[in-house]
């Protein structure tokens, strides 16, 4: 069964960018850029909504070197775009989001996915229980007045594990966990 990751890049007060500031917080570093261009280079599936196909696709017709995204599949879940889409290699779901997932998970040949940006199907996928791994780079930044895109809102309670933790470039944090969604706070028990 191919597995899922939803993959973040965020603020440590949890925005996915900021207004004003460039890409990365423009904090991106050698070693980071290397491993974000490697990671492009494992077989996965992409997963993203409109908003975020619209942002990429742009990104690469400008040459902006993602000719890596480029050769992988991905799939774009909207009701307002329309096939065929231009980005090379990428389907066009316009059905609910959870049930195409949950589909592409048992067809046991099928590649990794992972998402890209998507704050809302991230969610959907989470609530869903369809992740199996949740990871996160932290910037150093905090963006209290410029943040925008706050990552975690309306989210459920989720439990999670560590399993893989980086440091690139001596100041950005990879954070890797298994998530558990949780009905509530856990039972804290009887604590004398």
């Amino acid at each position: 069964m191919p597995s899922l990751m939803v993959d973040f890049i965020i603020s440590l007060d949890g925005y996915a960018a900021g207004d004003g500031w460039p890409g990365f917080w423009g904090l991106e570093g050698p070693e980071y850029l290397g491993w974000l261009e490697d990671q492009a280079h494992h077989e996965h599936k992409a997963l993203m909504g409109a908003t975020t196909y619209r942002l990429m696709s742009g990104f690469a017709e400008s040459g902006e070197g993602l000719s890596g995204l480029t050769s992988m599949p991905k799939v774009v879940f909207s009701s307002t775009l329309e096939a065929p889409l231009s980005w090379a290699n990428t389907e066009l779901v316009d059905g609910d989001p959870v049930e195409a997932v949950r589909d592409m998970k048992q067809d046991a040949s099928g590649p990794p996915m992972h998402t890209l940006g998507s704050l809302t199907l991230c969610r959907s996928l989470l609530e869903a229980g369809l992740v199996d791994r949740f990871r996160v780079v932290v910037f150093p930044v905090i963006t209290g007045v410029t943040g925008k895109e706050r990552i975690f809102d309306g989210y459920p309670d989720v439990a999670l594990e560590l399993v893989e933790h980086r440091t690139f470039d001596g100041r950005l944090q990879l954070l890797e966990y298994v998530p558990t969604v949780l009905d509530g706070p856990p039972d804290a028990g009887d604590q004398t």
